[in-house]
């Protein structure tokens, strides 16, 4: 059975980077490859702002033989649900000949030999685990069965050419055989090959075929394990309250009556927030209430949605920062037969992912060791050095399974809490947030509007038009600064670059801060954020020229042929043109989502004026070759209902500075009574592998609101459907 966490003879992760091959007393292959695909302006600007790319070039992909002919890789790439560990351990074992139960997946620990080169950090994110790691895991993997296959051929006195391996055994021309074990101390004496030749897809003998997750059993059965499962000896429980506003400090606490609680050990105050430590979570619940807690709210306790939602409006309307501009907008404009203006509101959202945020900490003298899932170790351990007064190489990070995250652990602020926590006392803590704290203290996606204006032709169709963009900049947020040019390539990201054939296109940004409260990335990010507008957008046109929303949109994608071919195949699918009955409708969304197409149709029926339920949603992707059919189509159907419960229930409000959503009872998420099945549909090909993980939550909103039109002749331009009324019906799953 494959593994994932597995550290094979005790060799620890930063002896890695230690001890070379010797270190394993095996055989340990790097990789160091030029980057392949290029970086994104997003990627760029946090690259320049927080100095990533000056800490290493290249990509560090270590594959590791043992004496015993077990393969252990050590990945990139955190996994936090979305399988990409599988799929990174089916690249090396298809060009290294072994098979899935040879093969152990460690986690990397902080270091410049793992940063991504289309993030241009090391991080999990963006949809790049799978687009990056493609040929430097597939080459690393292929270097190890080329040594092996050469210490073999030596050893029998042959040709390499004269031999081949097949599940970690070497095969020679008269019958010899050499498993990879017995070989690893020759093959770590020879030369790495400067150039190796990677198998032709025809000859795939695991890439392509649907295979089980490698950590689904553990999973299954219980044995994985989360931060929030960890046992260190010696250890407490530590649970927070931070101040309600954001920007707050603490004034004083009352801690008496705490400290009588039966398992409180301490109080710790921060800057912002006390913490309390005990022999477990419920007793640092009960701690915590017994607190009595005074808050300096500074500045930003008179804030609320409705003022912020005005200054976002406003703002809406202003010139901004140019950020594309193709041909002659104002001139288009002018001379257009007719123009077509519409606004696009999309809210706050909070990530709430299943487990809360978590981290282990232990601060000594001479470390800080932390056990804990982060997206992006190296700026967590660079801020847990800070915080605890080390140097970076005396942080020691143990990156764990993710329960859940969608650009939340991204971020590193409890984890820095967790560090001041464990600094001031002298036994290690496990910091664990409340699902109130948690949901009132993450980072939200921001709120955004669009305003679009298109110029029209006689037909009805877009010569061009003028697209605003008022929001937040998570860019600044993450790197403490806008680039120089003033714009947050996150927020054009895609509407820069519709798929939609435009002489004239003029995109503007203008930045509007919340203050209030902090902004982060959020699953699907830039082209999540356009997609809706765009696609919304595109519809209300056919709509406006009398035509076929599906037959307009192919109109216009001439010179995108695998944005025609997965929408034909969505409609095809869904019965696109077949008659519906009174109430009922059909909305269609497509987009271009990290070198991924994909098209996603809505079915739903009114039930009343604000009644519905979703009978159908058909999801079509070409995301290129097909690493693994089994994690497309899970990623596709989990990140069409994530998007989807988005969609239809889910807002952050905010009211004299706090948060309002504290729990899902108030940030509802999609129940089973209301989703659909996702039917999806992949269609083949032998592009490069384009982003899965966070596709499927980008094109459903537009076609949600799409249908929603078709069937009830009602526009909503504001998300979620929820603010206006509407409520899903149970029965859905019927």
């Amino acid at each position: 059975m494959s593994t994932v966490n597995k550290t094979p003879d005790g060799v620890s992760r930063r002896g890695v980077l230690k001890g070379g091959t010797s270190a394993f007393a095996g055989l340990l292959i790097s990789a160091w490859l030029p980057p392949l695909v290029p970086r994104s302006a997003a990627a760029d600007a946090v690259a320049a702002g927080r100095g990533a790319a000056d800490a290493g070039g290249g990509f560090g992909a270590f594959v590791r033989v043992g004496h015993d002919g077990h393969v252990t890789v050590i990945s990139p790439k955190i996994e936090m649900g979305q399988g990409v560990q599988t799929g990174i351990a089916m690249m090396v074992a298809e060009e290294l000949e072994v098979g899935m139960d040879q093969v152990s997946i460690e986690e990397a620990p902080p270091s410049a030999l793992y940063i991504d080169s289309l993030l241009q950090f090391q991080a999990t994110g963006g949809s790049s685990s799978t687009r990056f790691t493609w040929e430097p895991l597939r080459k690393a993997g292929a270097s190890a069965r080329t040594v092996l296959i050469q210490a073999a051929a030596i050893r029998w006195n042959v040709a390499p050419s004269q031999c081949h391996a097949e599940r970690g055994v070497v095969f020679g021309p008269a019958g010899q055989t050499a498993d990879y074990g017995s070989l690893v101390d020759a093959a770590a004496a020879l030369p790495l090959p400067t150039e190796v030749a990677l198998k032709r897809i025809e000859d795939f003998k695991l890439l392509g075929k649907p295979t089980p997750r490698l950590d689904t059993p553990d999973k299954v059965n219980g044995k994985a394990r989360f931060t929030i499962d960890l046992q260190i000896p010696g250890m407490l429980v530590a649970s927070s309250l931070t101040c309600p506003v954001y920007g707050g400090t603490l004034r004083s606490v009352d801690e008496g009556a705490a400290r009588q609680v039966p398992g409180v050990r301490d109080v710790i105050k921060l800057a912002n927030a006390v913490a309390v430590t005990a022999s477990n979570f419920w007793a640092c619940q009960q701690g915590l209430k017994a607190l009595r807690i005074e808050w300096d709210l500074g500045e930003h306790a008179t804030g609320d949605s409705l003022q912020l939602d005005k200054a976002l409006l406003a703002a809406s309307s202003g010139d901004g920062v140019v950020a594309k501009h193709e041909g002659d907008i104002a001139a288009a404009l002018g001379n257009a037969k007719s123009q077509f203006e519409a606004v696009y509101e999309q809210p706050f959202l909070s990530h709430s992912p299943l487990e809360p945020m978590t981290c282990v900490a232990h601060v000594r003298s001479d470390a800080c060791e932390l056990w804990v899932g982060t997206q992006a170790p190296m700026f967590a351990q660079a801020g847990a050095a800070k915080i605890s007064g080390l140097k970076a190489e005396q942080v020691i990070i143990h990156n764990q399974l993710i329960g859940g995250a969608f650009g939340r652990r991204l971020e590193s602020d409890f984890i820095f809490q967790a560090v001041d926590i464990a600094r001031q006392v002298d036994y290690p803590i496990k910091l664990i947030w409340s699902r109130e704290e948690d949901m009132t203290h993450d980072r939200y996606r921001p709120h955004y509007v669009d305003r679009l204006n298109a110029a029209l032709d006689d037909t009805l169709r877009p010569v061009g038009w003028d697209h605003r963009i008022a929001g937040a900049s998570v860019i600044a947020q993450f790197i403490g600064k806008l680039p120089d040019n003033g714009i947050d390539a996150d927020a054009v990201e895609t509407s820069i670059e519709p798929i939609y054939a435009l002489k004239h296109l003029q995109v503007r940004y203008v930045r509007e801060e919340p203050k209030v409260i902090p902004v982060s990335w959020w699953r699907g990010v830039g082209p999540l954020r356009a997609t809706y507008a765009l696609e919304s957008f595109i519809d209300e046109l056919a709509h406006n020229a009398n035509a076929d929303p599906v037959a307009y949109r192919m109109d216009l994608l001439q010179a995108q042929p695998r944005a025609q071919a997965v929408l034909k195949l969505a409609a095809e699918k869904v019965g696109w043109d077949q008659p519906l009955l009174v109430g009922t409708g059909r909305g269609v969304s497509v987009a271009n989502v990290f070198g991924s197409y994909i098209a996603t149709v809505v079915e739903l029926q009114m039930h009343g004026e604000r009644g519905l339920r979703i009978n159908r949603l058909v999801s079509v992707i070409d995301c290129g070759f097909v690493t693994n059919p089994t994690s497309v189509h899970s990623q596709i159907e989990g990140g069409t209902l994530f998007g989807l419960s988005a969609a239809l229930f889910n807002e952050v409000l905010i009211e004299k500075g706090q948060v309002m959503q504290n729990n899902f009872h108030q940030y509802r998420q999609i129940r089973m009574s209301d989703a659909p099945p996702v039917e999806v549909h992949v269609i083949n090909s032998l592009e490069t592998p384009g982003g899965v993980g966070e596709t499927g939550a980008v094109p459903i909103a537009a076609a949600l609101v799409n249908a929603l039109h078709a069937a009830s002749h009602a526009r909503v331009r504001r998300l979620p459907l929820s603010r206006s009324g509407y409520f899903t019906v149970q029965g859905a799953m019927a």
